[in-house]
Protein backbone atom coordinates (compact mmCIF):
# COMPACT_ATOMS: atom_id res chain seq x y z
CA UNK A 1 0.00 0.00 0.00
CA UNK A 2 1.47 3.30 -1.05
CA UNK A 3 0.11 6.58 0.66
CA UNK A 4 0.61 9.67 -0.55
CA UNK A 5 -0.46 13.13 1.62
CA UNK A 6 0.25 16.90 0.33
CA UNK A 7 -0.80 19.79 3.20
CA UNK A 8 -1.08 22.89 2.47
CA UNK A 9 -1.67 25.34 5.48
CA UNK A 10 -2.58 29.12 4.62
CA UNK A 11 -2.46 31.31 7.28
CA UNK A 12 -6.03 33.01 6.34
CA UNK A 13 -9.64 32.07 7.83
CA UNK A 14 -11.85 30.48 5.59
CA UNK A 15 -14.64 32.24 7.76
CA UNK A 16 -13.41 35.93 6.04
CA UNK A 17 -14.04 35.43 2.38
CA UNK A 18 -12.62 38.95 1.92
CA UNK A 19 -9.09 36.92 2.69
CA UNK A 20 -9.23 35.05 -0.30
CA UNK A 21 -7.47 37.64 -2.12
CA UNK A 22 -3.99 37.18 -2.91
CA UNK A 23 -3.04 33.57 -3.65
CA UNK A 24 0.46 32.22 -3.43
CA UNK A 25 0.80 28.06 -2.63
CA UNK A 26 -2.96 28.02 -1.96
CA UNK A 27 -5.00 26.80 -5.75
CA UNK A 28 -6.87 29.76 -6.78
CA UNK A 29 -9.61 27.62 -8.95
CA UNK A 30 -10.80 25.92 -5.50
CA UNK A 31 -10.15 28.95 -2.85
CA UNK A 32 -12.81 31.12 -5.76
CA UNK A 33 -15.48 27.84 -4.83
CA UNK A 34 -15.30 27.74 -1.48
CA UNK A 35 -15.38 31.76 -1.16
CA UNK A 36 -18.58 31.69 -3.31
CA UNK A 37 -20.42 28.96 -2.20
CA UNK A 38 -20.13 29.81 1.59
CA UNK A 39 -18.12 26.61 2.11
CA UNK A 40 -16.72 26.03 5.42
CA UNK A 41 -15.18 22.46 5.25
CA UNK A 42 -15.22 20.19 2.58
CA UNK A 43 -14.56 16.31 2.16
CA UNK A 44 -14.31 14.88 -1.46
CA UNK A 45 -13.05 11.23 -2.31
CA UNK A 46 -13.14 9.63 -5.68
CA UNK A 47 -12.40 5.81 -4.98
CA UNK A 48 -12.63 2.91 -7.15
CA UNK A 49 -12.18 -0.78 -5.49
CA UNK A 50 -13.44 -1.69 -2.08
CA UNK A 51 -10.65 -1.70 0.69
CA UNK A 52 -10.85 -5.44 2.78
CA UNK A 53 -10.57 -4.32 6.33
CA UNK A 54 -10.49 -7.98 7.67
CA UNK A 55 -7.27 -8.36 5.25
CA UNK A 56 -5.71 -5.04 5.09
CA UNK A 57 -6.57 -3.30 8.64
CA UNK A 58 -7.46 0.41 8.76
CA UNK A 59 -6.75 2.58 5.59
CA UNK A 60 -5.15 6.37 6.20
CA UNK A 61 -8.07 7.88 4.74
CA UNK A 62 -11.37 5.57 4.42
CA UNK A 63 -13.74 5.98 1.66
CA UNK A 64 -16.97 3.98 0.13
CA UNK A 65 -16.37 3.21 -3.70
CA UNK A 66 -17.88 5.79 -6.17
CA UNK A 67 -17.53 9.75 -5.25
CA UNK A 68 -18.46 10.56 -1.57
CA UNK A 69 -19.17 14.22 -0.53
CA UNK A 70 -19.98 15.92 2.72
CA UNK A 71 -19.92 19.78 3.10
CA UNK A 72 -20.35 21.83 6.18
CA UNK A 73 -21.42 25.68 4.99
CA UNK A 74 -21.32 28.35 6.69
CA UNK A 75 -23.93 29.96 8.70
CA UNK A 76 -27.12 31.75 5.97
CA UNK A 77 -30.47 30.52 4.58
CA UNK A 78 -30.65 29.02 1.42
CA UNK A 79 -28.87 25.89 1.95
CA UNK A 80 -30.37 23.79 -0.64
CA UNK A 81 -29.79 25.88 -3.59
CA UNK A 82 -26.10 26.39 -2.83
CA UNK A 83 -25.34 23.01 -2.25
CA UNK A 84 -26.93 22.61 -5.52
CA UNK A 85 -24.84 25.52 -7.35
CA UNK A 86 -21.46 24.22 -5.52
CA UNK A 87 -21.91 20.17 -6.73
CA UNK A 88 -21.78 21.65 -10.35
CA UNK A 89 -19.27 23.87 -9.64
CA UNK A 90 -17.46 20.87 -8.28
CA UNK A 91 -18.32 18.66 -11.42
CA UNK A 92 -16.22 20.87 -13.36
CA UNK A 93 -13.06 21.43 -11.39
CA UNK A 94 -12.60 17.81 -10.73
CA UNK A 95 -14.14 16.78 -14.02
CA UNK A 96 -16.89 14.24 -11.94
CA UNK A 97 -20.27 13.43 -12.60
CA UNK A 98 -21.09 15.28 -8.82
CA UNK A 99 -24.07 17.13 -10.71
CA UNK A 100 -25.81 13.94 -10.14
CA UNK A 101 -26.07 14.81 -6.21
CA UNK A 102 -29.59 16.14 -6.29
CA UNK A 103 -32.18 15.92 -3.65
CA UNK A 104 -32.78 12.34 -4.39
CA UNK A 105 -29.58 10.95 -3.09
CA UNK A 106 -28.32 14.01 -0.61
CA UNK A 107 -29.09 14.13 3.27
CA UNK A 108 -28.41 15.86 6.39
CA UNK A 109 -26.48 13.49 8.57
CA UNK A 110 -26.94 14.26 12.35
CA UNK A 111 -24.54 12.07 14.31
CA UNK A 112 -22.47 10.65 11.88
CA UNK A 113 -20.40 13.44 10.09
CA UNK A 114 -19.29 16.24 12.35
CA UNK A 115 -16.91 19.04 11.80
CA UNK A 116 -13.11 17.81 11.46
CA UNK A 117 -11.98 21.31 12.16
CA UNK A 118 -12.40 24.17 14.38
CA UNK A 119 -16.65 24.55 14.87
CA UNK A 120 -18.22 25.73 17.91
CA UNK A 121 -20.04 23.25 19.68
CA UNK A 122 -23.37 24.60 18.95
CA UNK A 123 -22.53 25.21 15.46
CA UNK A 124 -21.40 21.51 14.98
CA UNK A 125 -25.08 20.37 16.53
CA UNK A 126 -27.21 22.01 13.99
CA UNK A 127 -27.05 19.74 11.09
CA UNK A 128 -28.66 22.39 8.75
CA UNK A 129 -25.60 23.37 7.73
CA UNK A 130 -24.25 19.80 6.46
CA UNK A 131 -25.06 18.05 3.10
CA UNK A 132 -23.65 14.32 2.20
CA UNK A 133 -24.20 12.66 -0.66
CA UNK A 134 -22.83 9.73 -2.85
CA UNK A 135 -22.42 8.23 -6.38
CA UNK A 136 -21.70 4.74 -5.69
CA UNK A 137 -21.69 3.91 -9.80
CA UNK A 138 -19.07 6.52 -10.06
CA UNK A 139 -15.83 5.03 -11.82
CA UNK A 140 -12.92 6.98 -11.43
CA UNK A 141 -10.20 7.56 -13.90
CA UNK A 142 -7.12 9.14 -15.38
CA UNK A 143 -9.50 12.46 -15.85
CA UNK A 144 -10.10 12.82 -12.41
CA UNK A 145 -6.22 12.83 -11.60
CA UNK A 146 -5.40 15.52 -13.83
CA UNK A 147 -7.68 18.02 -12.09
CA UNK A 148 -6.33 16.51 -9.06
CA UNK A 149 -2.52 16.72 -9.71
CA UNK A 150 -3.18 20.48 -10.64
CA UNK A 151 -4.03 21.60 -7.18
CA UNK A 152 -0.38 20.54 -5.87
CA UNK A 153 1.94 23.75 -5.54
CA UNK A 154 4.65 22.84 -7.47
CA UNK A 155 2.20 20.75 -10.19
CA UNK A 156 2.80 16.88 -11.51
CA UNK A 157 6.05 17.08 -12.88
CA UNK A 158 8.42 17.78 -9.30
CA UNK A 159 8.73 15.93 -6.62
CA UNK A 160 6.66 12.81 -5.17
CA UNK A 161 3.90 13.85 -7.29
CA UNK A 162 6.08 12.62 -10.08
CA UNK A 163 6.22 9.39 -9.24
CA UNK A 164 1.95 9.44 -9.54
CA UNK A 165 1.97 7.52 -13.21
CA UNK A 166 -1.93 7.17 -14.11
CA UNK A 167 -0.66 4.14 -16.42
CA UNK A 168 0.65 1.99 -13.13
CA UNK A 169 -2.20 3.95 -10.69
CA UNK A 170 -4.78 2.54 -12.33
CA UNK A 171 -3.56 -1.14 -12.06
CA UNK A 172 -3.87 -1.44 -8.70
CA UNK A 173 -6.43 -3.35 -6.94
CA UNK A 174 -7.43 -0.36 -5.10
CA UNK A 175 -7.11 3.47 -5.56
CA UNK A 176 -8.67 6.98 -3.80
CA UNK A 177 -8.25 10.24 -4.21
CA UNK A 178 -8.71 12.74 -1.51
CA UNK A 179 -9.48 16.40 -1.34
CA UNK A 180 -10.16 18.15 2.27
CA UNK A 181 -10.65 21.22 2.98
CA UNK A 182 -11.16 22.10 6.88
CA UNK A 183 -10.37 25.08 9.54
CA UNK A 184 -7.59 24.78 11.83
CA UNK A 185 -4.61 26.34 14.60
CA UNK A 186 -2.19 28.46 13.60
CA UNK A 187 -0.63 28.28 17.07
CA UNK A 188 -0.84 26.07 19.89
CA UNK A 189 -2.94 28.31 21.76
CA UNK A 190 -5.52 28.54 19.18
CA UNK A 191 -5.90 31.96 18.91
CA UNK A 192 -5.82 32.52 14.93
CA UNK A 193 -7.31 29.84 12.64
CA UNK A 194 -5.67 28.75 9.41
CA UNK A 195 -7.41 27.20 6.70
CA UNK A 196 -5.78 23.60 5.63
CA UNK A 197 -5.63 21.60 2.45
CA UNK A 198 -5.13 18.19 2.42
CA UNK A 199 -4.76 16.34 -1.00
CA UNK A 200 -4.62 12.49 -0.56
CA UNK A 201 -4.03 9.42 -2.69
CA UNK A 202 -3.95 6.11 -1.33
CA UNK A 203 -2.73 2.96 -3.58
CA UNK A 204 -3.06 -1.13 -3.18
CA UNK A 205 -0.61 -3.45 -5.51
CA UNK A 206 -0.15 -6.94 -5.32
CA UNK A 207 3.64 -7.33 -6.25
CA UNK A 208 3.52 -11.02 -6.15
CA UNK A 209 1.49 -11.65 -9.66
CA UNK A 210 4.64 -10.67 -11.79
CA UNK A 211 7.89 -11.31 -9.27
CA UNK A 212 7.57 -15.08 -9.29
CA UNK A 213 5.94 -15.38 -5.47
CA UNK A 214 8.20 -12.43 -4.03
CA UNK A 215 6.77 -9.12 -2.46
CA UNK A 216 9.98 -7.35 -3.58
CA UNK A 217 8.69 -3.73 -4.82
CA UNK A 218 10.23 -0.29 -6.21
CA UNK A 219 9.64 3.17 -7.48
CA UNK A 220 10.65 1.34 -11.05
CA UNK A 221 8.50 -1.62 -10.52
CA UNK A 222 5.15 -0.11 -9.10
CA UNK A 223 5.26 3.43 -11.17
CA UNK A 224 7.28 3.01 -14.05
CA UNK A 225 9.54 5.72 -13.12
CA UNK A 226 11.94 6.86 -9.91
CA UNK A 227 12.37 9.85 -8.10
CA UNK A 228 14.11 12.63 -9.72
CA UNK A 229 13.47 15.73 -8.01
CA UNK A 230 11.70 17.51 -4.80
CA UNK A 231 9.45 20.60 -4.54
CA UNK A 232 11.14 23.75 -3.46
CA UNK A 233 8.08 25.23 -2.35
CA UNK A 234 7.83 22.38 0.38
CA UNK A 235 9.66 22.58 4.19
CA UNK A 236 8.95 18.75 4.63
CA UNK A 237 10.16 16.12 2.08
CA UNK A 238 10.07 12.73 3.46
CA UNK A 239 8.97 9.21 2.17
CA UNK A 240 8.17 6.60 5.57
CA UNK A 241 8.43 3.11 5.45
CA UNK A 242 6.83 0.68 8.12
CA UNK A 243 9.39 -1.89 9.10
CA UNK A 244 7.84 -3.38 12.15
CA UNK A 245 8.06 -6.80 10.39
CA UNK A 246 11.52 -6.24 8.84
CA UNK A 247 12.81 -8.84 11.42
CA UNK A 248 10.37 -11.48 10.75
CA UNK A 249 9.47 -13.64 8.15
CA UNK A 250 9.87 -13.53 5.62
CA UNK A 251 12.74 -11.08 6.13
CA UNK A 252 13.79 -8.02 3.17
CA UNK A 253 15.77 -4.90 3.32
CA UNK A 254 15.42 -1.63 1.89
CA UNK A 255 17.90 0.01 -0.47
CA UNK A 256 19.01 2.71 -0.37
CA UNK A 257 19.56 2.57 4.14
CA UNK A 258 17.08 5.02 5.57
CA UNK A 259 18.25 8.14 7.38
CA UNK A 260 17.16 6.65 10.76
CA UNK A 261 13.70 5.01 11.88
CA UNK A 262 11.19 6.38 14.10
CA UNK A 263 9.57 4.28 17.16
CA UNK A 264 5.77 4.99 17.16
CA UNK A 265 4.12 3.65 20.28
CA UNK A 266 0.03 4.25 20.13
CA UNK A 267 -2.20 3.49 22.65
CA UNK A 268 0.16 0.14 23.47
CA UNK A 269 0.86 -0.60 19.88
CA UNK A 270 4.66 0.35 18.38
CA UNK A 271 5.99 0.38 15.44
CA UNK A 272 9.08 1.02 13.39
CA UNK A 273 9.00 3.94 10.96
CA UNK A 274 12.26 3.79 8.12
CA UNK A 275 12.43 7.66 7.23
CA UNK A 276 13.74 8.88 4.37
CA UNK A 277 14.88 12.51 3.67
CA UNK A 278 14.68 12.93 0.30
CA UNK A 279 16.93 15.66 -0.10
CA UNK A 280 19.70 13.61 0.66
CA UNK A 281 19.18 10.72 -1.65
CA UNK A 282 18.55 12.86 -4.97
CA UNK A 283 22.50 13.38 -5.62
CA UNK A 284 24.31 12.55 -7.96
CA UNK A 285 21.61 10.43 -8.94
CA UNK A 286 17.28 9.54 -9.01
CA UNK A 287 15.90 7.92 -5.90
CA UNK A 288 14.73 4.21 -6.34
CA UNK A 289 13.70 3.20 -3.35
CA UNK A 290 13.23 -0.85 -3.46
CA UNK A 291 12.46 -3.76 -0.90
CA UNK A 292 14.02 -7.13 -1.23
CA UNK A 293 12.98 -10.16 0.32
CA UNK A 294 14.49 -13.07 1.12
CA UNK A 295 12.04 -15.71 0.48
CA UNK A 296 8.85 -15.95 -0.94
CA UNK A 297 5.53 -14.56 0.46
CA UNK A 298 3.82 -17.14 2.70
CA UNK A 299 0.01 -16.87 3.23
CA UNK A 300 -1.18 -16.70 6.83
CA UNK A 301 -4.30 -15.41 8.77
CA UNK A 302 -3.63 -12.29 10.00
CA UNK A 303 -5.01 -10.59 12.94
CA UNK A 304 -8.69 -9.11 12.47
CA UNK A 305 -9.35 -5.14 13.39
CA UNK A 306 -11.14 -4.16 16.59
CA UNK A 307 -14.17 -3.50 14.63
CA UNK A 308 -15.67 -3.81 11.02
CA UNK A 309 -18.16 -4.42 9.05
CA UNK A 310 -20.21 -6.83 6.21
CA UNK A 311 -23.33 -5.73 4.36
CA UNK A 312 -25.30 -7.62 1.54
CA UNK A 313 -28.74 -8.15 -0.08
CA UNK A 314 -30.94 -11.28 1.32
CA UNK A 315 -34.32 -12.36 -0.08
CA UNK A 316 -35.39 -13.31 -3.62
CA UNK A 317 -37.05 -12.41 -6.87
CA UNK A 318 -38.59 -8.76 -7.88
CA UNK A 319 -41.13 -8.12 -5.12
CA UNK A 320 -39.79 -7.83 -1.52
CA UNK A 321 -36.14 -8.27 -0.22
CA UNK A 322 -34.04 -6.69 2.51
CA UNK A 323 -30.82 -5.76 3.47
CA UNK A 324 -28.22 -7.22 6.36
CA UNK A 325 -25.11 -5.40 7.77
CA UNK A 326 -23.06 -7.23 10.16
CA UNK A 327 -20.86 -5.41 12.33
CA UNK A 328 -17.96 -7.05 14.53
CA UNK A 329 -16.39 -5.95 17.55
CA UNK A 330 -13.34 -8.18 18.02
CA UNK A 331 -12.26 -6.50 21.16
CA UNK A 332 -12.86 -7.62 24.68
CA UNK A 333 -14.43 -4.38 25.68
CA UNK A 334 -17.69 -3.17 24.60
CA UNK A 335 -17.96 0.14 22.43
CA UNK A 336 -20.86 2.36 21.39
CA UNK A 337 -21.31 3.07 17.16
CA UNK A 338 -23.42 5.03 15.25
CA UNK A 339 -24.78 3.01 12.47
CA UNK A 340 -25.95 5.37 9.25
CA UNK A 341 -27.70 4.05 5.79
CA UNK A 342 -29.01 6.30 2.54
CA UNK A 343 -31.63 3.86 0.98
CA UNK A 344 -33.14 5.77 -2.22
CA UNK A 345 -36.74 6.38 -2.49
CA UNK A 346 -37.54 3.40 -4.77
CA UNK A 347 -36.42 0.75 -2.40
CA UNK A 348 -39.36 1.19 0.06
CA UNK A 349 -38.24 0.88 3.54
CA UNK A 350 -40.29 -0.81 6.17
CA UNK A 351 -39.14 0.57 9.37
CA UNK A 352 -41.09 -1.68 11.48
CA UNK A 353 -38.99 -4.74 10.17
CA UNK A 354 -35.88 -2.89 11.63
CA UNK A 355 -33.93 -5.46 14.08
CA UNK A 356 -30.99 -4.95 15.93
CA UNK A 357 -29.50 -8.60 17.29
CA UNK A 358 -26.75 -9.69 19.31
CA UNK A 359 -25.79 -13.70 19.68
CA UNK A 360 -30.03 -14.15 19.04
CA UNK A 361 -31.15 -11.16 21.12
CA UNK A 362 -32.61 -7.83 20.22
CA UNK A 363 -30.80 -4.27 21.13
CA UNK A 364 -32.57 -1.37 21.60
CA UNK A 365 -30.72 1.51 19.92
CA UNK A 366 -29.89 4.61 22.05
CA UNK A 367 -31.22 6.79 19.38
CA UNK A 368 -33.18 7.14 16.40
CA UNK A 369 -33.07 9.22 13.11
CA UNK A 370 -34.97 7.89 10.28
CA UNK A 371 -36.62 10.16 7.95
CA UNK A 372 -38.43 8.82 5.38
CA UNK A 373 -38.11 9.08 1.86
CA UNK A 374 -40.20 10.85 -0.82
CA UNK A 375 -40.96 9.18 -4.42
CA UNK A 376 -38.77 10.91 -6.58
CA UNK A 377 -37.55 13.61 -4.06
CA UNK A 378 -35.94 12.38 -1.49
CA UNK A 379 -34.16 9.21 0.26
CA UNK A 380 -34.50 7.37 3.32
CA UNK A 381 -32.01 8.40 6.31
CA UNK A 382 -31.50 6.09 8.78
CA UNK A 383 -28.73 7.00 11.70
CA UNK A 384 -28.91 4.51 14.65
CA UNK A 385 -26.83 4.93 18.04
CA UNK A 386 -26.66 1.35 19.97
CA UNK A 387 -23.76 -0.87 21.92
CA UNK A 388 -21.63 -3.06 20.33
CA UNK A 389 -20.85 -6.35 22.90
CA UNK A 390 -17.48 -7.29 23.38
CA UNK A 391 -16.13 -10.32 21.19
CA UNK A 392 -19.31 -10.28 19.35
CA UNK A 393 -21.44 -9.68 16.13
CA UNK A 394 -23.97 -7.92 16.10
CA UNK A 395 -26.68 -7.60 12.86
CA UNK A 396 -29.00 -5.20 11.56
CA UNK A 397 -31.58 -6.08 9.35
CA UNK A 398 -34.60 -4.09 7.67
CA UNK A 399 -37.04 -5.27 4.56
CA UNK A 400 -37.62 -3.38 1.56
CA UNK A 401 -40.26 -3.42 -1.47
CA UNK A 402 -39.39 -2.93 -4.60
CA UNK A 403 -41.30 0.10 -6.63
CA UNK A 404 -41.48 0.46 -10.15
CA UNK A 405 -39.83 3.01 -12.37
CA UNK A 406 -41.30 5.13 -15.23
CA UNK A 407 -39.44 3.65 -18.33
CA UNK A 408 -37.61 6.70 -19.06
CA UNK A 409 -36.38 6.46 -14.84
CA UNK A 410 -34.76 3.45 -15.91
CA UNK A 411 -30.46 3.94 -17.07
CA UNK A 412 -29.15 2.65 -20.37
CA UNK A 413 -28.49 -0.37 -18.65
CA UNK A 414 -31.31 -1.45 -17.01
CA UNK A 415 -30.96 -4.97 -16.11
CA UNK A 416 -27.46 -4.63 -14.55
CA UNK A 417 -29.04 -3.45 -10.93
CA UNK A 418 -29.05 -0.41 -9.34
CA UNK A 419 -26.28 0.69 -6.70
CA UNK A 420 -27.19 1.48 -3.12
CA UNK A 421 -24.49 3.43 -1.31
CA UNK A 422 -22.04 2.27 1.44
CA UNK A 423 -23.43 2.27 4.80
CA UNK A 424 -21.04 4.32 7.37
CA UNK A 425 -19.97 2.97 11.13
CA UNK A 426 -18.79 5.49 13.04
CA UNK A 427 -16.94 4.93 16.75
CA UNK A 428 -14.38 5.67 19.61
CA UNK A 429 -11.36 2.96 19.33
CA UNK A 430 -9.91 2.57 22.65
CA UNK A 431 -6.95 1.00 21.26
CA UNK A 432 -4.88 2.01 17.71
CA UNK A 433 -4.80 -2.33 16.52
CA UNK A 434 -4.16 -1.37 12.52
CA UNK A 435 -4.99 2.16 13.06
CA UNK A 436 -2.84 4.16 10.29
CA UNK A 437 -5.35 7.40 10.13
CA UNK A 438 -3.83 10.73 11.04
CA UNK A 439 -5.56 12.45 14.41
CA UNK A 440 -7.57 15.15 13.69
CA UNK A 441 -5.96 17.56 16.16
CA UNK A 442 -2.67 17.51 13.67
CA UNK A 443 -2.22 18.43 10.16
CA UNK A 444 1.31 16.17 9.23
CA UNK A 445 1.45 12.81 8.70
CA UNK A 446 4.79 12.74 11.08
CA UNK A 447 2.93 14.07 13.88
CA UNK A 448 0.84 11.65 14.54
CA UNK A 449 3.72 9.07 15.33
CA UNK A 450 3.97 11.00 18.70
CA UNK A 451 0.32 10.61 19.14
CA UNK A 452 0.21 9.74 22.95
CA UNK A 453 -4.02 10.35 22.93
CA UNK A 454 -6.07 7.47 24.19
CA UNK A 455 -8.65 7.01 22.42
CA UNK A 456 -9.16 7.05 18.29
CA UNK A 457 -11.72 7.79 16.10
CA UNK A 458 -12.66 5.72 13.38
CA UNK A 459 -15.03 5.64 10.54
CA UNK A 460 -15.81 3.07 8.45
CA UNK A 461 -17.47 2.28 4.62
CA UNK A 462 -19.19 -1.15 3.64
CA UNK A 463 -19.78 -2.69 0.64
CA UNK A 464 -22.22 -0.76 -1.95
CA UNK A 465 -25.00 -3.23 -3.18
CA UNK A 466 -26.55 -3.63 -6.44
CA UNK A 467 -30.10 -4.25 -6.22
CA UNK A 468 -32.33 -5.73 -9.68
CA UNK A 469 -36.05 -3.70 -10.03
CA UNK A 470 -38.91 -5.00 -11.85
CA UNK A 471 -37.94 -4.13 -15.33
CA UNK A 472 -39.76 -3.85 -18.43
CA UNK A 473 -39.03 -5.38 -21.83
CA UNK A 474 -37.09 -2.31 -23.84
CA UNK A 475 -37.31 -4.56 -26.99
CA UNK A 476 -41.15 -4.68 -27.23
CA UNK A 477 -41.25 -0.82 -28.73
CA UNK A 478 -38.39 -2.44 -31.38
CA UNK A 479 -40.58 -5.14 -31.88
CA UNK A 480 -43.62 -3.23 -32.06
CA UNK A 481 -42.21 -0.98 -34.59
CA UNK A 482 -40.78 -2.78 -36.62
CA UNK A 483 -44.17 -4.85 -37.21
CA UNK A 484 -46.17 -1.69 -37.32
CA UNK A 485 -43.83 -0.33 -40.01
CA UNK A 486 -44.05 -3.79 -42.32
CA UNK A 487 -48.13 -3.30 -41.82
CA UNK A 488 -48.04 -0.07 -42.99
CA UNK A 489 -46.05 -0.56 -46.19
CA UNK A 490 -47.55 -3.50 -47.44
CA UNK A 491 -50.89 -1.38 -47.28
CA UNK A 492 -49.71 1.19 -48.69
CA UNK A 493 -47.28 -0.12 -51.65
CA UNK A 494 -50.78 -2.46 -52.40
CA UNK A 495 -52.85 0.79 -52.79
CA UNK A 496 -49.96 2.40 -53.99
CA UNK A 497 -49.96 0.09 -56.70
CA UNK A 498 -53.98 0.35 -57.37
CA UNK A 499 -53.70 4.10 -57.91
CA UNK A 500 -50.98 4.70 -60.01
CA UNK A 501 -50.74 1.45 -62.54
CA UNK A 502 -52.08 1.75 -65.91
CA UNK A 503 -54.36 -1.74 -66.62
CA UNK A 504 -54.92 -3.23 -70.07
CA UNK A 505 -56.53 -6.26 -71.14
CA UNK A 506 -54.43 -8.80 -72.71
CA UNK A 507 -55.64 -12.06 -74.84
CA UNK A 508 -55.10 -15.09 -72.82
CA UNK A 509 -54.42 -17.02 -76.14
CA UNK A 510 -51.42 -15.25 -77.34
CA UNK A 511 -49.75 -15.74 -73.37
CA UNK A 512 -47.14 -18.04 -73.46
CA UNK A 513 -46.17 -20.50 -71.21
CA UNK A 514 -43.17 -22.31 -69.57
CA UNK A 515 -42.72 -24.59 -72.76
CA UNK A 516 -43.59 -22.26 -75.70
CA UNK A 517 -40.83 -20.36 -73.84
CA UNK A 518 -38.47 -22.39 -73.94
CA UNK A 519 -39.19 -23.42 -77.65
CA UNK A 520 -38.77 -19.39 -78.85
CA UNK A 521 -35.76 -19.58 -76.85
CA UNK A 522 -34.22 -23.08 -78.45
CA UNK A 523 -35.86 -21.36 -81.73
CA UNK A 524 -33.51 -18.08 -81.34
CA UNK A 525 -30.44 -20.16 -80.81
CA UNK A 526 -30.86 -22.42 -84.15
CA UNK A 527 -31.42 -18.75 -86.43
CA UNK A 528 -28.42 -17.22 -84.81
CA UNK A 529 -25.17 -16.25 -87.02
CA UNK A 530 -22.91 -19.42 -86.55
CA UNK A 531 -25.85 -21.49 -87.86
CA UNK A 532 -26.30 -19.25 -91.19
CA UNK A 533 -24.66 -20.39 -94.78
CA UNK A 534 -21.52 -18.31 -95.22
CA UNK A 535 -21.19 -14.85 -96.85
CA UNK A 536 -20.08 -16.28 -100.31
CA UNK A 537 -22.93 -18.74 -100.52
CA UNK A 538 -25.74 -15.60 -100.18
CA UNK A 539 -23.69 -13.09 -102.52
CA UNK A 540 -24.56 -15.40 -105.18
CA UNK A 541 -28.75 -15.23 -105.56
CA UNK A 542 -30.92 -17.77 -106.70
CA UNK A 543 -32.67 -17.64 -110.14
CA UNK A 544 -36.08 -17.33 -108.26
CA UNK A 545 -34.90 -14.37 -106.29
CA UNK A 546 -33.97 -12.51 -109.93
CA UNK A 547 -37.67 -13.47 -111.49
CA UNK A 548 -38.84 -11.78 -108.39
CA UNK A 549 -36.77 -8.92 -109.28
CA UNK A 550 -37.56 -8.31 -112.30
CA UNK A 551 -41.66 -8.59 -111.59
CA UNK A 552 -41.13 -6.05 -109.32
CA UNK A 553 -39.11 -3.40 -111.36
CA UNK A 554 -42.00 -4.03 -114.01
CA UNK A 555 -44.83 -2.88 -111.66
CA UNK A 556 -42.71 -0.20 -110.31
CA UNK A 557 -42.66 1.25 -113.87
CA UNK A 558 -46.28 0.91 -114.42
CA UNK A 559 -46.90 2.88 -110.95
CA UNK A 560 -44.55 5.74 -112.23
CA UNK A 561 -46.42 5.74 -115.83
CA UNK A 562 -49.82 6.16 -113.85
CA UNK A 563 -48.54 8.73 -111.57
CA UNK A 564 -47.35 10.75 -115.12
CA UNK A 565 -50.83 10.71 -116.49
Amino acid sequence: MFHFQFTTVWNVSIDKPESFQHYHLFPKSLGDVLTTYKVKELHLSQTQGLWKHEKWGYPPEDAPPGDELWVWFQPHSGVDQTWADLVNALSGLFCASLNFMDSKSTVQPRWSFRPAGLASEFYSANSRFVRYSTLPREVVCTENLTPWKKLLPCGSKIGLASLLNSVKIYDGFYHSLGVHVRSVCQDTQCLTPATELKQTLTVVYDPTTNKNGKQDWSFQSMFDRTLQSQCPLADTRKIYVDVTTQETLPKFSLSPVPDFVLNQKRSGEERKIAVYQIGNHLSPSSLNLKAMYEEKLTFSNSSLPPVYANRFVTGYGLERGGVTCMIYNTMSSNTTVIFMETVPWFLRVYFSSLRIENDGKEIKPYKINFIPAKDRANPYQMELVFRLFANSVTKITYSFERAFLKWTEYPPDANHGFYVSSAVVSTVLPVASQYTATSQSVSLLEESFSDSSSSFFLRLHTETLLVSLPTPDFSMPYNVICLACTVVAIAFGSLHNLTTRDFTASDPSKRKGLVAKLKSFFKKEKESPENKPDSKEEEIPSQKDKDNSKSEEKDSKKKDGNSET
